[in-house]
């Protein structure tokens, strides 16, 4: 206790002592006509005092005589300030330049008078912390909690009204003792600071790739996910919905798909890397989205940031009064188009058509009579499913505090099934952002400030979920494929549940249709009235951080962030009958839980100082995390009451009922890292990072690397020689980078193998063996197998014009992945399994381009934004013996239909050119080759004539060829909104160039099920038709294999979001003792415009599958009212 008083009472006294130690440093001046404002940064410099001082008060352009040698300070300050009217004084370590007294007392001796008055946005939100000076004075004061002030002035006064991020005004008080300010955003600031890794930067010293996002982007744009809120907002990332079923995710991928293995981005959540998906964000808590694009913004995350970086922000309070938000909206949600398939007639006509030229009787007598038949889509489609949402913030806080806290509500019904509880989600948040000061004091030299705070996250997931994408029947695939002649209720209960009595019923106890065996398909109206699983998942994101301020800018933060996920499905089925081929004899049930635990601990050392025109910014830190998870499953049969279908529910005994479960194994990744920034007067700007990462995931032997980057930047404006620019050119940066990420995501043990047991040797001599149990490896290890390495080069230039009014950013890059994983081109006779290596490489090259413009008039406000992204993307190697793998198959003869091959974009459609049909049988002998050979031998008139791309004389399956591809080359985006007296509209649109689809939803080896109108253009005699092949179920010629039939132009313009508001006057709604009301409505993908024929062109369902049209479940067209209120 003795001790710790002494510690005190020194402290104490040092920082006592310090104003008067002060004043007895010393500073030697260097340069010839120095002014008041270089001797300040000088004073500045040499003894970490800051000079405090009104430029209204005191010209610091104003020269001084040489001084030489060291000046105390004290002495210098009276130097300095002889000729003027000031004085100073020096309070800890600052040095506080003053008026002279008598100055004062001669201006105070004239009339004065009391002023208030309130200073608010355009938008009539009080500003709070503004700063109001009298001008030619250091008298002031700064706007409160409410944006009011109140000071002292003469009539005649001028006041200094400023505030971050708003331009600065000068206003006449003019007599006037009531003051309404309106002060207007600064467009050259409005955007200023953005996340960047580990930090925030300003845009004008930015040298990296980034784009950004801010929540006024995100907040009228209707979406339920964070991913898809980014559509269409940014360059460089393209975001693929995988299917319109609720809670859908997307695929995102920045600049281009940079692995043959897993190319997801990494996703930071206020400092905390996420695993298992990101749907547990609510975008209404976002803040603001950074997407770290090239190489040197993301090194600093190293092993991970390979695909790119996406760091997610969310709100904190402002330091403001509490303030309640309340938001809700209602939608309906619609196909937003149907596939144009046969009516009865027409079905009934082609099916008689197949059986003619087959030489066959008819199936149907007089197909007129039969009319359109039953519209099988509009049985499974859920008109006006309904979307619901909920949402109530807290936020506010004070001068030391801030914080935030929401609850929010999600109800998403699907239009495939929502109506009977099988395509469903729901989905409850809370969030509570923190931040406070716990001590703030200048003065000091040491411990200048702490401030701590937590970001914590808890959500609540429940879904049931359809079969998607599938031709292997799923309920909208199988709608697709229903003759048109089958009703979708049976004609004769009675017989039905004679013949059948587990048939499915609808809740009124009416049976389903039970279709023929030929057909293939099942009833999908019966296939949704079947239980279904249902999942739930619980998530839980917390990151507690302090940092403490050392010294005058030196600070260390410390933080330790945990993800836990908790993920469970449970099902049941009772005993049913659909079809000879899909019924169930037996209930059963079953459950499966997983849960997953990361914890993350990090500690940063940052340090920025200047010199003069020089500014230097240093990082040092060091991260730890860790991850493991466990899951555990059970299922039994014989369900006593199905009002209870539980796991102990069922007549099996524990004995007989099946169970299952193990924990993963730790996955552990140690870094260092380091940053260093210099930039000269903002004119020359020089970044470097480097990390070094420790992975769980290698051995050894190259369980550490190193991931460095290098950025450099120059803005040309600020030069000597532009200072007589023309007037509209207000800053143009020309940047450029390089940098080296990694990607770990390649699974534990990858270096290593297991063992297998129950391996036979043959022991001992000849004539003595013996067969004895061993074990032996599964495949050979590597023990040098390491990250997949991005190499990256990217050079760009930001201009601004009319102060920041307009913008336009463009970069060009050149992306390389190296060491890709791949199993290793090793000879079979080895005999085990060969080792996974790193031996492929694969490139992305692209240019990316961004406009906005800002534009405001009075009470109107426009904004309008476009960008546009082009990527080429080329497999260099695939690493295995033959440079080619195939991936995707379909049904019906189709075969295999996308593939990775050296030299082409990965990856890419596979199959047969075509040329036409043969018209005549004159046609088919003249198809020969050089020996005069027939190409297709077994063709008739009406056959797919397909190309011999490899010129060898025969038509077979080395003839087929990159037939297209489903990544766009061009993807665009266009926003705007606009305010006017209240009203409010904002539009977002996405364009996507160059992609193809190919569809394989129709089931070409089922004759009887139904078919695409297409078909009616089908070949019936020669001239008839020169693409779609006679009908018939002759498959001699092999017309429906994998060919340039099924590829169609899958370019899309998309109009996402149009949202129309208005905000009810001020007046009026402060009468009901509100501060804001908006109401709203909402329209999301109200207009597609594409060629292709299929329920949605925008197709994303697996890796390898991007563009593979199986029967996708559509995005659907959403109306919705809102409104917005505040209290």
């Amino acid at each position: 206790m003795e001790k710790i008083i002494r510690i005190l009472l020194f402290l104490s006294l040092f920082f006592l002592s310090f104003g008067s130690y002060a004043q007895h440093q010393k500073v030697k001046l260097s340069g010839e006509k120095i002014t008041l404002r270089s001797a300040f940064d000088q004073i500045e410099k040499q003894t970490g005092l800051s000079v405090a001082y009104d430029s209204q008060t005191i010209d610091t352009q104003k020269t001084i005589p040489s001084v030489s040698g060291e000046i105390p300070v004290g002495q210098l300050m009276d130097l300095l300030l002889n000729e003027t009217n000031c004085t100073y004084t020096i309070s800890g370590s600052r040095i506080i330049i003053i008026q002279n007294k008598e100055d004062v007392q001669k201006k105070s001796s004239q009339h004065l008078q009391q002023i208030s008055g309130t200073i608010i946005t355009y938008d009539g939100e009080p500003i709070i912390g503004a700063s109001i000076v009298i001008n030619g004075t250091t008298s002031g004061t700064i706007t409160d909690v409410s944006g009011r002030f109140s000071l002292t002035a003469s009539p005649d006064a001028v006041l200094t009204v400023s505030y971050i991020g708003y331009k600065t005004q000068e206003v006449k008080v003019n007599g006037r003792i009531s003051l309404r300010i309106v002060l207007q955003e600064d467009k050259m600031l409005l955007d200023e600071v953005i996340v960047v890794g580990y930090g925030l930067q300003r845009k004008s010293v930015v040298t990296a790739a980034i784009s950004s996002v801010k929540t006024e982007d995100l907040e009228k744009i209707s979406a339920t996910r964070i991913d898809n809120v980014l559509k269409g907002m940014v360059s460089g990332v393209n975001i693929t919905q995988s299917s319109g079923q609720p809670g859908a995710g997307s695929k995102v991928r920045i600049r281009g798909i940079g692995t043959i293995n897993n190319s997801e981005p990494l996703y930071i959540v206020d400092g905390m890397p996420i695993g298992g998906g990101i749907d547990y964000l609510n975008p209404q808590d976002i803040n603001s989205v950074e997407i770290l694009k090239d190489a040197a913004s993301a090194a600093i995350y190293g092993s991970r940031a390979a695909n790119g970086v996406i760091l997610v922000t969310t709100k904190l309070g402002d330091k403001t009064k509490p303030k309640l938000e309340y938001l809700t909206s209602f939608g309906w949600q619609n196909p937003w188009r149907k596939r144009d398939v046969l009516n009865g007639r027409e079905y009934a006509i082609l099916m008689n058509e197949i059986q003619l030229n087959d030489g066959k009787s008819p199936i149907y007598p007089n197909p007129e009579l039969l009319g359109d038949g039953v519209d099988w889509q509009d049985a499974v489609f859920n008109y006006n499913a309904p979307i619901v949402e909920h949402q109530v913030n807290f936020s506010g806080g004070s001068a030391q505090s801030s914080y935030y806290l929401s609850l929010s509500y999600l109800y998403h019904e699907g239009i495939v099934g929502g109506n009977l509880n099988r395509s469903n989600y729901e989905r409850y948040t809370t969030r509570f952002n923190n931040q406070y000061i716990v001590w703030d004091v200048d003065e000091r030299i040491l411990l200048r400030n702490l401030k701590v705070g937590s970001n914590i996250s808890y959500s609540r997931i429940f879904s049931k979920s359809i079969g998607i994408n599938s031709e292997r029947g799923t309920p909208l695939g199988a709608a697709l494929m229903m003759s048109p002649l089958i009703d979708v209720y049976a004609k004769n209960p009675d017989e039905v549940f004679e013949q059948f009595p587990n048939a499915v019923t609808d809740f009124n106890g009416l049976p389903f249709t039970i279709v023929d065996s030929q057909f293939g398909v099942t009833n999908p109206v019966a296939m949704l009235h079947l239980p279904g699983d249902k999942d739930n998942s619980d998530k839980y994101v917390g990151n507690f951080w302090a940092e403490l301020e050392l010294y005058k800018n030196l600070k260390y933060k410390s933080s330790f962030g945990v993800d836990m996920g908790f993920w469970g499905n449970d099902g049941y089925t009772m005993p049913y009958y659909l079809g000879i081929a899909n019924y169930i004899d037996q209930s059963s049930v079953w459950s499966t839980m997983y849960k997953s635990f990361t914890w993350l601990v990090e500690n940063l050392l940052t340090y920025n100082f200047n010199i003069y025109d020089h500014q230097f910014n240093f990082l040092l830190g060091q991260s730890a995390q860790s991850s493991n998870s466990h899951y555990v499953g059970g299922v039994s049969y014989d369900i006593r009451n199905p009002r209870q279908p539980y796991i102990d529910a069922t007549d099996k005994a524990s004995n007989e009922r099946g169970a299952w479960g193990s924990p993963s194994a730790f996955h552990r990744l140690a870094s260092y890292f380091g940053k260093i920034g210099y930039n000269y007067a903002e004119k020359y700007i020089v970044e470097a990072t480097l990390r070094r990462d420790g992975s769980s995931n290698f051995g050894r032997k190259r369980r550490w690397a190193n991931f460095p980057s290098i950025s450099a930047g120059w803005t040309i404006t600020n030069e000597e020689f532009m200072k007589d620019k023309i007037d509209f050119l207000s800053s143009v940066k020309l940047r450029a980078s390089w940098g080296r990420n990694g990607n770990q995501s390649i699974g534990e043990f990858g270096y290593t193998s297991t063992i297998a047991g129950n391996v036979n040797y043959i022991l001992g001599m000849e004539g003595l063996n013996v067969i004895a149990p061993g074990s032996t490896p599964t495949a050979y290890s590597n023990p040098f197998l390491r990250w997949e390495e991005s190499e990256q080069t990217n050079i760009g230039f930001d201009t601004y014009f009319f102060n920041g009014a307009l913008s336009f950013t463009f970069d060009w890059f050149n992306k390389r992945t190296n060491g890709m994983l791949m199993t290793m081109a090793l000879p079979q006779y080895i005999g085990n399994s060969r080792p996974t290596g790193n031996v492929g490489d694969m490139q992305n090259q692209g240019v990316e381009l961004d406009l906005k413009y800002r534009f405001r008039f009075d009470q109107f406000r426009f904004n309008v934004g476009g960008n546009a992204s082009y990527i080429k993307n080329t497999l260099i190697k695939l690493g295995n013996e033959t440079g080619w793998a195939n991936y995707d198959t379909a049904l019906g003869g189709v075969g295999t239909f996308t593939r990775a091959e050296n030299g082409q974009p990965f990856p890419f459609f596979y199959g047969m050119q075509t040329d036409g049909i043969f018209q005549t049988e004159q046609e088919v002998q003249d198809y020969v080759n050089k020996n005069g050979e027939l190409l297709q031998p077994s063709a008739k008139p009406g056959d797919v004539r397909f190309v011999d791309s490899n010129k060898d004389g025969v038509i077979d399956e080395f003839d087929r060829v990159n037939i297209g591809n489903g990544m766009p080359s061009w993807t665009l985006g266009l926003n705007a909104d606009m305010e006017w007296k209240g009203f409010d509209l904002s539009a977002v649109f996405h364009v996507s160039l160059g992609n193809d689809v190919f569809d394989v939803s129709r089931r070409t080896d089922l004759p009887p099920v139904n078919m695409p109108s297409y078909m009616l253009k089908r070949w019936t005699g020669p001239g008839s038709s020169n693409r779609i092949p006679r009908l018939s179920n002759d498959l001699s010629n092999n017309n429906w294999r994998s060919s340039d039939l099924y590829v169609h132009d899958g370019s899309f313009l998309r109009f996402r979001n149009l949202q129309i508001g208005y905000s009810i006057p001020e007046n009026l709604v402060k009468k009901v003792l509100l501060q804001k009301v908006r109401l709203y409505i909402n329209a999301e993908n109200l207009l597609t415009i594409t060629k292709y024929h299929g329920f949605d062109p925008e197709i994303s369902s697996g890796g390898t599958s991007l563009g593979v049209d199986r029967g996708i479940y559509p995005q659907p067209r959403v109306f919705s009212v809102g409104a917005n209120v505040i209290l």
